[in-house]
């Protein structure tokens, strides 16, 4: 991948789709990984305004003062970033006092760390309208195309996504071309939602390098099993059973259209 004309024409695209809008400037919420880092950076070559938000819910500090140190690069190459932080910790506590008392389960700690994802989403809308500012996504095309591995409505809740072409291996030629730090570029990929060290491949159960090889043998068609290594059928196994599941993630909401002639 070219990295520098990549980086030309995201920005570029970033800058068009801004001026037809109408739009100032853009907010994102930045988590100490690689996907919201090189996002924030595309973002802040456009020269427009772009806010950065912290928005803490019981983190590791890890991720914490990955997020600040990139922030506080961001601020020191480009005059057009400023920040916030939003501690959201103790309305993640109100919103489970006010809940129902029900087992604590699997589907109970998805339920919750979905929730803190909805959380920060309204969070970023809040000051995208107080600002007349654009919400970036930083879902990269493995996770928003592949394996749906994202929050609907909670980081899957954006207006423009701007790396969503881009597997993660491009991500990070990208984060090498846009100068991100050397913490960020080497951190274990994580969605950062449950509070601790667990990464991505943790949670899916393969790498990025693995999801990307998948995700380029079945985009080909035909496919001849036998040639392939146990661990590659079980990676295949595992992109397979979560594109299926999370089709609702990756598709047009679905709407019941009725027939003209019963109305």
């Amino acid at each position: 991948m070219n990295a520098k004309n990549v980086k030309t024409h995201i920005v570029n695209w970033l800058l068009d789709y801004t001026k037809q809008a109408g739009i100032k400037g853009f907010v994102i919420g930045i988590s100490g990984g690689i996907d919201s880092a090189v996002t924030s950076a595309l973002g802040a070559e456009t020269g427009l305004p772009l806010l950065c938000v912290e928005m803490p819910i019981y983190q590791d500090n890890k991720q914490v003062e990955r997020a600040k140190k990139h922030i506080n690069f961001l601020e020191k190459k480009y005059p057009n970033v400023s920040r916030v932080e939003v501690e959201l910790t103790h309305i993640y506590d109100s919103f489970l006092a006010a809940l129902p008392v029900v087992k604590e389960d699997e589907k109970w700690q998805l339920s919750l760390i979905n929730s803190r994802a909805r959380l920060r989403m309204t969070t970023l809308y809040y000051f995208a309208a107080l600002h007349t500012y654009l919400v970036l996504g930083t879902g990269n095309k493995v996770e928003d195309f592949g394996v749906g591995f994202f929050t609907k409505y909670g980081d899957g809740g954006v207006d423009l996504s701007p790396i969503a072409d881009l597997v993660k291996s491009e991500v990070y030629e990208l984060g090498s071309e846009l100068g991100i730090i050397t913490e960020i570029m080497k951190a274990p990929p994580t969605d950062g939602l449950w509070g601790d060290d667990r990464t991505d491949e943790d949670q899916i159960g393969a790498s990025y390098p693995e999801l990307e090889w998948a995700m380029d043998i079945l985009a080909n068609g035909i496919i001849d099993f036998n040639t392939f290594t146990e661990r590659q059928k079980e990676v295949l196994a595992i992109y397979t059973r979560m594109n299926r599941a999370n089709q609702h993630k990756m598709n047009p909401i679905p709407t019941c259209v009725i027939p003209k002639e019963i109305k």
